[in-house]
């Protein structure tokens, strides 16, 4: 190669986004998140009078619910079926389990004490800890709140507890287990809240519960749940988030689970606003001194200061409260005596809102508060992946294909463009720099999200040196030499898709981003490049042959062949999961058919439980783009072969 041939090659593997030289590497990333963020909320500002106020709450409500891929527009029957019942010492707990969307069931336990009347209840949501609603730590709180004499209801999150795709207790739900939720449009976040609603809706079936004296309190990921259903959800009038609220661009300095994000928020609002919504109800904020950043006392008292001007437009400033607790991330005997005093005051109007001493309790072995003990657990329960997959077949159920080539050059734009603006998060209106000696450069282009080293030393690679062809390799944002140490479960890049998420744009778009930028720096007036994407950057290669031009020919190697799979991603990565793919573009085959009438070759490709396709399997999952390639006649330009084998790819790619 030449001298100005190497020197534009070394300046097209380094970072392609804003960064100060001084900070390492590993922080590159997550410094261009943060500068982003900080840019989107930058003009944010307390609303100056009720109006304004009442105005952005409707469109905040308008934004939430779109990020949480809106509700059922009609609530399926509750069906609440008694699975056992326990008489304790002033207070008895009754297993149940009723129906949140049709064919999916809560499994909860209510706690009732012994008394006559309606009684102010409150819904209690569990957080990361192993047993769920069975936790010891999570009892705690509604023993004591019935003792107090308040209806107690927890329940198991989706994926949780009793709701796990196993059977025992102790399962995660997050990571690729909610992951399987992002492609339908219904990220876990908002899953919780139309869930928790729907524990409401029961809770008023209930001749023991006072339907206008109705509070929600959890802490950790409870407490993330506790805010929002607190907010969407008037019907609670007392809202106690515990060891939780911080707000969302602390996230972007640490892990957090999948349930608390909700995807795109950082374009329309803060965690302060959220607060707000609960105004004039009652709402005390609780944190820990030695808590996480996300958590911690001082990101919190950013999201206060914006919501205390919000209660006071309301005439309510007292019914906002931050209470500040010595301890680590926790929901604590004196944290628990707080809510008791401030449930007691503003459900039971007794009281001037201190803390209420705990009763003395018990608490139960986990298995014997389980609906389903064991391993008896009905066999056509539904899991978080089973139902994400299928509402995912159900949106492709929708899709109409076209029947003309006509019809097709239509419809592609609009999907194209929907694609890059909903999926992908749009693209960066500058261009990276311009290089000299444009014309020498490869064009070839291998990708790897395990990093550019990784690409070039590659059977890939090592087969177009043999045919003698010139290539170049990529170091995708976040991948390689710039990733960060950040697994989490079976998701190696779980911080990084996540804070893209925030931001609203996910790392798949900035990927893409990427590589429009290395194209940008070819030239104006450049075609004909070769995109070759192995495992998860096949995704990558393909969305940016089926958005940019100047891509002629592309190939997806032993690449995801399905965004729809009914159990956790195996061998995935978290950032090439963008919300709503399936709901407002379509499958892996879609993004595939966006590309026509291109050369496009498909060597091999697996589910989402990491199990490689055979021959029959894998055209029928790209059945869609062969169907498109027939109707542009380029049938011969898409190429599905089950061998991933490095020289028949680059053959099929001449």
């Amino acid at each position: 190669m030449s001298r100005l041939l190497l020197a534009a090659l070394f300046f097209l593997n380094a970072p392609l986004f804003a960064a100060e030289p001084a900070i390492p590497r590993a922080k590159q990333y997550q410094a261009f998140v943060k500068k982003q963020a900080a840019a989107l909320r930058q003009g944010d500002k307390p609303p100056a009078t009720l109006d304004e106020w009442n105005r952005r709450n409707a469109e905040l409500r308008k934004n939430l619910l779109a990020a949480w891929g809106g509700f059922p527009a009609q609530p399926c029957p509750l069906e609440p079926q008694n699975h056992g019942t326990l008489q304790r010492d002033g207070y008895r707990v009754e297993k149940i389990t009723f129906q949140t969307r049709p064919g999916i069931r809560m499994t909860a336990n209510l706690y009732l004490p012994d008394k006559k009347g309606k009684l102010p209840a409150i819904l209690m949501v569990h957080g990361h800890w192993r047993g769920a609603k069975q936790d010891p730590v999570v009892q705690a709180r509604c023993i004591g709140a019935a003792k107090l004499g308040f209806v107690a209801l927890v329940v198991d999150a989706f994926g949780a507890g009793e709701r796990g795709v196993g059977a025992k207790l102790g399962e995660y739900h997050g990571d690729m287990t909610a992951a399987t939720l992002l492609p339908v449009g219904l990220p876990l976040s908002g899953l919780q809240v139309y869930e928790n609603m729907r524990a409401v809706d029961y809770l008023l079936t209930r001749p023991e519960v006072d339907p206008n004296k109705l509070g929600v309190t959890g802490a950790s990921g409870g407490g993330n749940q506790t805010m929002y259903a607190g907010a969407f959800d008037t019907r609670f009038k007392c809202v106690v988030p515990v060891c939780s609220v911080g707000n969302y661009q602390a996230y972007l300095d640490a892990a957090c689970c999948m349930c608390e994000v909700v995807p795109g928020a950082l374009r329309f609002t803060e965690e302060g606003s959220i607060l707000g919504l609960v105004a004039p109800r009652a709402l005390m904020v609780v944190n820990a001194t030695r808590d996480a950043v996300q958590f911690s006392v001082g990101e919190a008292k950013k999201s206060i200061a914006y919501a205390k001007p919000i209660f006071q437009l309301h005439g309510k400033p007292d019914n906002l409260k931050h209470a500040i607790f010595e301890s680590p991330h926790d929901y604590s005997r004196a944290m628990r005596e707080e809510m008791y005093g401030w449930m007691t005051l503003h459900l039971k109007g007794e009281g001037d809102g201190t803390p209420i001493r705990e009763p003395e309790m018990k608490t139960e072995n986990p298995e014997d508060l389980r609906c389903y003990p064991g391993d008896t657990r009905p066999r056509d329960w539904v899991t978080l992946p089973q139902f994400a997959a299928a509402e995912g077949r159900n949106l492709l159920a929708t899709k109409k294909e076209p029947t003309t080539a006509e019809e097709w050059k239509q419809e592609s734009a609009k999907l194209r463009a929907a694609f890059v603006e909903k999926s992908l998060g749009g693209f960066e209106d500058s261009k990276g720099p311009v290089q000299g000696g444009e014309a020498a450069l490869p064009t070839v282009i291998l990708l790897n999200c395990d990093g550019a080293s990784k690409a070039a030393t590659s059977a890939l690679a090592t087969e177009l040196r043999k045919a003698g062809r010139q290539f170049s390799t990529l170091e995708l944002r976040a991948t390689g030499k710039y990733a960060m140490t950040e697994r989490v479960g079976r998701s190696p890049d779980h911080n990084s898709a996540e804070w893209g998420l925030w931001i609203g744009r996910p790392l798949l778009g900035q990927w893409v981003e990427d590589l429009r930028r290395r194209l940008d720096s070819y030239g104006e007036g450049r075609e004909g490049v070769v995109v070759i994407g192995e495992g998860p950057a096949g995704l990558v290669a393909l969305c940016a042959a089926a958005t940019d031009k100047r891509i002629t020919k592309a190939a997806a190697v032993g690449t995801l062949a399905s965004f729809i799979s009914d159990v956790p991603y195996e061998g995935q990565r978290l950032g090439i999961l963008a919300p709503g793919i399936l709901r407002d573009v379509g499958d892996v085959a879609h993004i595939a058919a966006l590309a026509a009438p291109k050369r496009i070759v498909i060597a091999g490709g697996v589910l989402g439980n990491g199990k490689a396709l055979g021959a029959e399997q894998l055209r029928a999952a790209y059945s869609p783009a062969m169907r498109t390639a027939k109707l542009l006649n380029a049938e011969k330009e898409l190429v599905i072969q089950e061998s991933i084998d490095a020289a028949k790819v680059i053959d099929a790619l001449k």
